[in-house]
């Protein structure tokens, strides 16, 4: 028999960590091949990990709602057949950054020596955890994340208990018993609604108290013991405020937690704006003929191709020309330079009822409008069905955001990383307009707003490049072939 260890898969380009949102196995479960694992969520995507091998679950290396680089182990598995065992190294990450060697005496020795992996020794360090002090857990007594997490809990338990009655859960030693049973992240929910992990029964791997059962806990009320500790402990002084929001009055805010996918998106978007320098632009377009077309071809567009046919696709078509003689708006900013990219994948914004997604469109310049609406109407439908893959939502050099449908006039956006832009399509409205020979007219109006990454754009490439778009959209006609 062999161990095998599976590891977080890659998601993306531009993905370096994603968060494990969903245990799907626990150890002794028998897998196929291909079986899915974890559920897996990024700022990109959401997916699940196969299965890599046939055989038994072993262990579950890392928690639900953990935050993991791309490349570290997450689950080993036992194998049939004969073999070394594989190790559970440090992600590249954690490898390339773990701190100089005269630091500590330990990360000085060969790796084949030690009871831990380089990944362990800096989380001991920056967990501030002596490593002599902790005893292992995993094979031949080696030291594993968990045991250093495990440690770490129990010194900030044993804090908190000194500095406020929120960490009222049990007893010093329950707390010693079963910290090894939830994960600082459930502990934390935990106390933020007073959830008393000793009444809870855990549904993960060997017993363990995973999130979701602290949320069925908070769900089904309190139980007959903590209902009669709460009636002794009344006092305002002693409630704490998330303990209130368990019983909500009118004049109570509710706070409800986050998911991982919104999490994901809140981390994401502020590192783009901390780290990018964004500018803005705005100009406006008239689109009259566009909307001419569209409604001259909706109809017969519906009866043989089968779906609807959108202002949408018009756009992104305006825009694929526009970026083929403006590269630099299709181009990255990385550290060793700047990044031009010889296909043009336009990201799209998909919203649904709790998340907004951007899958996208692979070598968009390569598609008639025909082309284009159909990939639009796949990507939509794959992710409002839960069916986008890793492949749907990675590699995009452009986004395109139709904020227009929910009649937007003005919006900038924030540039999704590594772009180097993003162009908001606004509601097209009617106006009246003075044309060229003094007279009035009524046309249909569109604006169109473009966020830049100021590093590698000024406002002449973006003002050229907004431009060629409003040709672009001008040169539409009853005659234009989408096919």
């Amino acid at each position: 028999m062999t161990k095998k260890i599976i590891k977080m898969p890659a998601l993306g380009e531009s993905v370096h960590e994603a968060t494990i949102n969903a245990w799907l196995v626990k150890a002794g479960d028998t897998v196929k091949k291909y079986d899915p694992l974890a559920e897996v969520i990024s700022d990109k995507v959401t997916t699940e990990v196969p299965s890599e091998y046939s055989g038994v679950i072993d262990e579950l290396l890392v928690d639900e709602d953990e935050e993991i680089p791309i490349g570290q182990a997450i689950l080993s598995i036992i194998v049939e057949g004969d073999g070394p065992d594989d190790q559970a190294e440090a992600s590249p990450t954690a490898a390339n950054d773990q701190e100089p060697a005269a630091e500590t005496k330990e990360a000085s020795q060969p790796a084949q020596n030690l009871n831990y992996s380089p990944a362990v020794v800096r989380l001991a360090q920056e967990k501030g955890i002596d490593l002599k002090q902790v005893t292992g857990s995993g094979k031949n007594g080696r030291i594993t994340r968990k045991d250093v997490l495990k440690a770490a809990d129990q010194i900030k338990n044993s804090s908190q208990s000194t500095k406020t009655s929120e960490a009222k859960l049990s007893n010093d030693s329950e707390k010693s018993k079963s910290s090894s049973r939830y994960s600082p992240a459930v502990l934390k929910l935990a106390q933020t609604h007073n959830i008393d992990l000793s009444q809870l029964v855990g549904t993960g791997a060997k017993g363990r108290i995973t999130r979701k059962d602290v949320l069925a806990a908070l769900e089904s009320g309190p139980s007959p013991d903590q209902t009669a500790n709460q009636s002794e402990n009344s006092s305002p002084a002693g409630q704490s405020a998330k303990a209130q929001v368990s019983q909500p009055s009118q004049s109570q805010d509710q706070v409800t937690q986050a998911d991982g996918i919104r999490k994901a998106i809140a981390k994401q978007m502020t590192k783009s704006y901390q780290e990018i320098p964004h500018a803005w632009m705005m100009v406006e377009a008239d689109v009259t003929n566009i909307v001419n077309l569209r409604n001259h071809l909706k109809e017969s567009y519906q009866d043989n191709e089968g779906i609807h046919l959108s202002y949408f696709p018009f756009f992104v078509k305006a825009v694929t020309q526009a970026l083929k003689q403006h590269p630099l708006l299709n181009a990255s900013w990385q550290e060793d330079g700047i990044h031009y990219h010889k296909d043009i994948n336009l990201s799209i914004a998909v919203a649904t009822e709790d998340h907004l997604y951007v899958p996208v469109i692979k070598q968009a310049d390569r598609l008639s409008i025909n082309g284009i609406a159909h990939e639009i109407d796949r990507l939509a439908q794959a992710v409002k069905n839960g069916k986008a893959t890793s492949q749907d939502m990675q590699g995009g050099t452009f986004t395109v955001n139709n904020t227009g449908v929910f009649g937007s006039v003005q919006s900038m956006g924030i540039i999704n990383p590594p772009q180097a832009a993003i162009l908001q399509v606004e509601s097209i409205k009617k106006r009246l307009l003075v044309s060229d020979d003094g007279n009035f007219k009524m046309a249909d109006m569109v604006n169109l707003c473009l966020s830049i990454d100021h590093r590698l754009l000024d406002g002449l490439e973006a003002g050229r490049f907004l431009q060629d778009v409003v040709h672009n959209l001008a040169q539409f006609s009853q005659e234009t072939e989408i096919y």
